[in-house]
């Protein structure tokens, strides 16, 4: 087991394979055409062998981190996709599209989703909250015609991109405010003074920028054009109040470990259990699922044969993103298992740096090369919090060393982030466009959010 096993290569030769690793990925996909699942299959089984990896846990280790990945990812996207091919298939999304072009305007039309998918992103976690938006987002870019998919798609992902890496209650974030020790209250709100600005920087303005170099057209994965909508939609507020539902349930989630956290209410309770539970993603979806089911299907008239035919329908659409996103975890798990990130933090562990750009640095580095950006947040903050706790840091500064070091997590995704895949294969895009889109606009996320933090650790 990689429990009992001791990795003996050096940093350098481990940095180095998975530089090999990546290049190899890059070349499987782009040059030969090799699908991309196949690929990460195949790439993570060759570098676990080149680490040196028990022979004998490889398998289990592969088969693991596939699973782990898809454990969290698989239950959002397909009840994500379901409910998301009920509202499309209903015309609630044209409706709701319709509604937002007229009240916004067609020129603020991706602002007004920008800023929606950021309020949406506080208490939803980024997967979950992109896949509920996805539906609307596709519906208005269909409804301003053109090849017109990134202004709207990268300003929402990037707004729930910025809301999941600098503001609690998410993870990352809360973890790495108790490594460091920082105050919550002061962390969130500073985290809202970033992640507003680097949303509009590498959303919105970025969004805008890249759709006009790479035209894309809305991809059919939650139905075709609006040729195949009912003559006659659900009420625009029948279909806002279906798509809050998750969201409240899971901010009722949010709020009651918050409340938790301070004692306010006593967590092994059993009506705290009971609402927690009904607040996790996976159920809250469900829930929804159900309830659009009944009112966007059977209450309109369509039958039980019908639907289910809509939803099995659904599956064949998502099964690709599933089966890559998982397999995009896998190769970033092998990278871990392999120890490569822990060589790293230890080689950098000391820069001479100041210790909040130390902390962005390394925060960047072990994020391009393992992949997860919450990996590379937490083990950051536990390298660095010795330091912070040794310095003489007021409150507002050990936030600011908080949040560095979550820019730091967010930098670059690439081929070994299963978030890069997911983001990538629901907007219908290839990698190498992938690469030029989403790397680039986590590279600006990342960068902006730095500059922000380190303006506030300097002047307060």
């Amino acid at each position: 087991m990689t429990e009992e096993w001791t990795q003996t290569l050096g940093a350098g030769p481990l940095l180095a394979i998975a530089a090999v690793a990546v290049v190899v990925i890059l070349f499987l996909v782009i040059k030969v055409r090799l699908h991309a699942f196949l690929t990460l299959v195949l790439v993570s089984l060759l570098t676990a062998l080149a680490t040196g990896l028990p022979l004998g846990s490889i398998v289990d280790t592969l088969v693991g981190d596939f699973g782990k990945t898809l454990g969290s990812v698989a239950l959002l996207i397909g009840l994500g996709a379901i409910l998301g091919k009920l509202i499309e298939s209903s015309g609630g999304a044209k409706a709701i599209a319709d509604l937002m072009v007229r009240v916004f305007g067609e020129k603020h039309a991706a602002l007004a989703l920008g800023v929606t998918s950021l309020l949406l992103g506080f208490p939803i976690f980024f997967d979950a909250g992109l896949v509920v938006m996805l539906p609307i987002i596709f519906a208005v870019a269909r409804r301003l015609g053109g090849n017109n998919l990134l202004i709207f798609g990268i300003s929402g992902a990037a707004a729930f991109s910025v809301m999941h890496v600098f503001v609690p209650p998410h993870p990352g974030p809360v973890a790495a405010t108790e490594l460091y020790g920082a105050n919550l209250g002061i962390v969130m709100l500073l985290g809202i003074v970033v992640a507003v600005p680097a949303w509009y920087v590498s959303g919105h303005l970025w969004g805008s920028f890249i759709n006009k170099r790479i035209p894309l057209a809305v991809p059919a994965l939650f139905g075709t054009v609006d040729e195949d909508q009912p003559k006659k939609a659900p009420h625009t507020g029948v279909v806002i109040m279906i798509l809050l539902i998750p969201i409240l349930l899971i901010l009722l989630n949010t709020g009651l470990d918050a409340l938790g956290s301070i004692g306010a209410v006593d967590r092994s309770a059993a009506w705290v259990q009971a609402l927690a539970l009904v607040g996790t993603a996976p159920v809250a979806l469900l829930i929804s699922v159900i309830i659009a089911l009944l009112v966007l299907g059977t209450a309109r008239g369509e039958n039980g044969s019908a639907l289910e035919k809509l939803v099995d329908g659904t599956f064949g659409t998502v099964a690709s993103v599933i089966l890559i996103t998982g397999a995009g975890g896998m190769f970033g798990g092998v990278l871990r298992a392999s120890g490569i990130g822990d060589a790293l933090a230890d080689t950098l562990s000391d820069l001479g740096l100041p210790i909040i750009v130390a902390a962005y640095v390394i925060a960047v580095l072990l994020r391009l090369a393992q992949g997860s950006a919450t990996v590379a947040l937490v083990t950051t903050a536990g390298l660095m919090a010795p330091a912070v706790a040794a310095g003489d840091f007021s409150a507002i500064d050990v936030a600011a060393i908080t949040l560095a070091t979550a820019a730091g997590s967010v930098f670059g995704s690439h081929v070994n982030d299963s978030g890069f895949w997911l983001v990538g294969r629901l907007m219908n895009m290839d990698v190498k466009t992938t690469l030029k889109v989403w790397t680039v606009q986590q590279a600006i996320e990342s960068v902006v959010g730095f500059a922000i933090v380190l303006v506030i650790y300097l002047v307060f």
